[in-house]
């Protein structure tokens, strides 16, 4: 964030000088000018927004590394930057929404798309599409699933290194890439409630959340899927978000009423923890197995640095929702959300944790 503090400055006149020292005038009135612009370059730890250049919903934030990120949302928006977010420049891929963004290097990066119910030219048009770049974002094509469902709605779409890849939304659908996105197959999922987020550890190992509490896993690459059971007064109330994992053991789901979980046993089982938000939260990295966010509604972010045992609320800088959260690396972070909200972490030290 530029930070520019107040600097007590005193008039120098010729007066107040001798005019035998032109040497000392002219050093005195170079401090003053280097002193402001050194200023606006520091930065302090925290989050502050950054402008976008526009007012659409943002849905969601991927950066390969501290510089190189995009972001997608309303109406098409596609954003890329190359200096961490000190600039967003507009990229054209498709005038529908953009759900999702994943790059699995600096040429090669998907987008999941929605189309509006009213812009569907054929019945048998299907909702959802894919587009996929490999240069960069400078162009784009659409990729269509084979056997998708028409009504369906695709969300989320996430990629392991060894490029397997899963896409996943509405009535539980689920469809699984083993060739990096070439060829999309549908997997049997044992559930119809809607899946909002999910993160496989490695080629084998994954997890969904979503509405009526649900968190499905897997551990053969998405062949088969169980189903986490949660009492049923938990799952009439709670919708799940997303979920961060840092292993294939340690993990947390987020979701509606500031709700929070954890496992420590790879989703056998789960652990209510006390966010200290009723805000409906609907995104969750942790960095370690210490050190985690989460951001929601209302300008929402949450901190913890002791493994989600007590958590406290940060400034944003804004009452507008924020949907997605990612870091690149432990001192670097962004959020987007509603009204073209972009607001980035940077930082020198962690965050300080008020109990």
């Amino acid at each position: 964030m530029d930070f520019i503090p107040r600097i007590k400055t005193h008039r120098i006149t010729t007066t107040s000088l001798s005019c035998s020292c032109p040497l000392l005038l002219r050093s005195s009135l170079l401090l003053l000018l280097l002193l402001p612009s050194q200023q606006i370059n520091a930065q302090t730890p925290g989050w502050a927004k950054q402008r976008a250049g526009t007012f659409a919903w943002l849905h969601a934030v991927y950066f390969l590394d501290q510089n190189r990120g995009w972001i997608v949302g309303s109406k098409g928006t596609l954003l890329a930057t190359t200096d961490g977010g000190k600039t967003w420049q507009t990229k054209a891929a498709t005038t529908d929404v953009l759900r999702d963004v994943y790059f699995s290097d600096e040429q090669n990066g998907w987008l999941v798309c929605e189309k509006n119910l009213y812009d569907l030219k054929e019945k048998n048009e299907p909702r959802t599409y894919l587009m996929q770049t490999t240069d960069g974002g400078e162009h784009w094509k659409r990729i269509d699933i084979d056997g998708i469902e028409i009504d369906i709605s695709l969300v989320r779409v996430v990629f392991t290194r060894g490029g397997r890849g899963w896409a996943f939304g509405e009535a539980g659908s689920i469809y699984s890439t083993r060739d990096s996105g070439v060829n999309w197959t549908r997997v049997t999922s044992p559930t119809r409630r809607l899946l909002l987020g999910g993160i496989f550890v490695d080629d084998d190992r994954g997890w969904l959340v979503g509405a009526g509490a649900t968190i499905i896993q897997t551990a053969d690459g998405g062949d088969t899927w169980h189903v986490t059971k949660l009492p049923q007064a938990i799952e009439n109330a709670v919708r799940f978000s997303a979920a961060s994992f840092v292993d294939n053991r340690l993990g947390w789901a987020v979701g509606s009423g500031g709700t929070i979980y954890r496992t420590i046993n790879g989703g056998r089982t789960w652990q209510m923890q006390n966010s200290g938000v009723s805000t409906d939260l609907y995104d969750v990295k942790f960095l370690d197995a210490m050190e985690g966010w989460a951001v929601g509604a209302e300008g929402t972010i949450i901190y913890t640095n002791d493994g989600g045992m007590h958590w406290t609320t940060q400034q944003s800088g804004t009452a507008h929702p924020l949907e997605r959260i990612y870091f690149a690396g432990r001192t670097q972070g962004w959020a987007v959300g509603f009204g073209g909200t972009v607001v980035k972490y940077v930082r020198t030290q962690a965050p300080d944790l008020h109990r």
